[in-house]
């Protein structure tokens, strides 16, 4: 609907537009006419009366041509208001919809690609896409309508002086056309150290840290330096392929002026044509010259365009294998059964998960500890199903994972990431990220139960304090407890905590863990964890190993055993005696 009201407007204002051109012929001709003529009534009594009237024509002509063309703007005014209007529609329709795609895919996905190119199709890829769907369609269907309409309105008037004036408009359109794909492949190579220099920047803020730890601030400055000369330089060539562009469109007008004037003036003498008529071409040149001059824009537009969408479908076109045919919403008791379940990682074939099979019962507290790369967080991730087994399945309550509905499942689970991540925002609202209808007690409660809430009270702003990106301006350990306090404000039926007490010290963890034991009980709890302090008090510890579980039961039978388990207490032992 906006695309046709668009097509209308563009047609009503281009008609008006032409109509004004003609308006300047005809007040022309009749100021060549009204001079011969006032010159023969110069000596004439009624010369003064003839002045009088032959001004008030003039003015007349000059109201007539000033309202054609406000007539003709308020069209073009339309034009914009419909056709960039309605790119601006699909360009916000289709961001919200890679975006929701992009949240509908699982975590394989991510690993595969980078985040500066998810980001690049979401915001580049659009604009480029919107870019065609505005400005191309609106100056495409605009330069073939004036076209259509001025060379009509010219032939009409004298074909041989058409052509004449027409000439040099082809050559300006293939020469535009060469120095705009010259402009454009300098625009993308930019754009390329753009985005290096960009990422460079944000890499070096995000790390800042480390910067400063290791005395590397000069490095990193003189690195900076060489990228943005980079970019300088590169900046510089395509200003110099720029300063062609409108020389260029200058040079051709104003050959193609010569022209008309030349051939025109013949025409005169010859009695063919008008003075007006002179300027009436001279207008229609000066017409025509952006229209030719944005072909080679609208068709770089163009394969802009495609390559973008072409792009987007690209992961449009991929779809979440995390689905379920089922949608099971009943409610959640927590059995967890794993029955021979493998995990391989697909890009690097990793065996992150080998025949496991295990069995916690509901409301059981269980405990889950292992070296490095044992398989401890690709075991818990696969409960929310952040992934799926390669092989074996996973049952909840004796149905398989996959028959629940996805957000059902994940609303029932309260998962406490290894790597903690906490958004831009205020700490009240990290805390009730995934709980926005709690209550101000009930944030407070969550805080104290995590043994965060007195930190928390000794900021300036308290609840309100922001956070930072990334929670930059929190230690580790504050940022684990309110990771912690998150989870557990959602009251959910299994409680995951995944090596979530790494970076508190012992007093702080025995706080914590007494506040999760009155929390855990009677909801199925899985704590993974290096330091055996934090499982030793759960009904059953899982040893993993290389994937596999190696021992298990609980603390006092693990110790009995004198396996690895009861090695590493020792040991454990011995530094806390230290």
């Amino acid at each position: 609907m906006h695309l046709l009201a668009g097509v209308c407007c563009i047609l009503v204002s281009n008609s008006f537009n032409v109509f004004s051109v003609i308006a300047v012929r005809y007040s022309f001709n009749l100021i060549d006419q009204g001079l011969d003529y006032g010159n023969m009534l110069n000596q004439m009594p009624i010369f003064e009366d003839y002045t009088t009237s032959f001004k008030n024509v003039i003015i007349l002509y000059i109201i007539v041509y000033f309202s054609v063309k406000l007539i003709g703007a308020f069209f073009l005014f339309l034009t914009r208001q419909t056709i960039i209007v309605m790119s601006r529609r699909i360009e916000n329709d289709l961001k919200n919809e890679i975006y929701e795609h992009y949240q509908s895919l699982p975590l394989s996905f991510y690993r595969k690609n980078r985040t500066g190119d998810l980001m690049a199709r979401i915001s580049e890829d659009v604009s480029k896409v919107r870019m065609y769907l505005g400005p191309g369609i609106m100056y495409g269907i605009n330069t073939v309508a004036l076209f259509s309409i001025t060379i009509t309105c010219m032939f009409n008037v004298n074909a041989e002086l058409a052509i004449y004036t027409l000439l040099p408009l082809p050559f300006l359109s293939v020469a535009i056309y060469f120095v705009s794909d010259k402009m454009n492949k300098h625009s993308t190579i930019i754009q390329n150290q753009l985005s290096t220099l960009s990422n460079f920047v944000q890499e070096a803020f995000s790390g800042i840290r480390v910067l400063k730890s290791f005395v590397r601030e000069q490095d990193s400055y003189h690195k900076f330096i060489h990228e943005s000369e980079d970019y300088k330089d590169k900046s510089l060539k395509l200003i110099r392929i720029n300063s062609l562009f409108v020389p260029l469109i200058f040079l051709l007008i104003g050959l193609s002026t010569a022209l008309t004037v030349y051939v025109g003036g013949q025409q005169v003498l010859d009695g063919n044509v008008t003075i007006g008529n002179i300027a009436e071409f001279v207008i229609y040149i000066n017409m025509l010259t952006w229209p030719v001059a944005s072909l080679g824009w609208i068709t770089s537009i163009i394969q802009r365009a495609a390559a973008s969408q072409t792009r987007i479908n690209e992961f449009l076109n991929t779809k979440t294998d995390l689905t379920s045919d089922v949608n099971l919403t009943t409610d959640i008791k927590g059995d967890l059964v794993f029955e021979n379940v493998n995990v391989v990682y697909e890009n690097s074939q990793t065996k992150a998960l080998q025949d496991l099979n295990l069995k916690i019962k509901a409301g059981e507290n269980i405990g889950i500890i292992g070296s490095t790369g044992s398989g401890k967080s690709t075991l818990t991730s696969a409960i929310p199903r952040l992934f799926d087994p390669t092989e074996g399945r996973i049952t909840l309550d004796g149905n398989d994972l996959k028959d629940y509905d996805i957000n059902f499942l994940r609303d029932n689970i309260g998962f406490v990431p290894q790597d903690v991540f906490l958004f831009s925002d205020t700490i009240k609202e990290n805390i009730a990220f995934g709980s926005p209808n709690v209550t101000q007690e009930e944030i407070e409660q969550a805080a104290k139960d995590a043994d965060v809430y007195q930190n928390i009270m000794d900021f300036a702003e308290k609840f309100e304090t922001e956070v930072g990106e990334r929670g930059i301006s929190l230690s580790g350990g504050q940022k684990q407890r309110i990771s912690i306090a998150r989870a557990i404000i959602k009251k959910p039926k299994i409680l995951i905590f995944d090596d979530c007490l790494s970076a508190v010290d012992t007093k702080t963890e025995e706080e914590i863990l007494s506040n999760l034991r009155r929390i855990m009980k009677g909801r199925t709890s899985i704590i993974v964890a290096h330091r055996i302090s934090s499982v030793q008090w759960t009904d059953r510890i899982y040893v993993m190993d290389d994937g596999k579980i190696m021992e298990q039961g609980s603390h006092e039978e693990l110790i009995a055993q004198k396996g690895s388990y009861a090695e590493l207490y020792e040991k454990q032992l011995l530094a806390a005696e230290e």
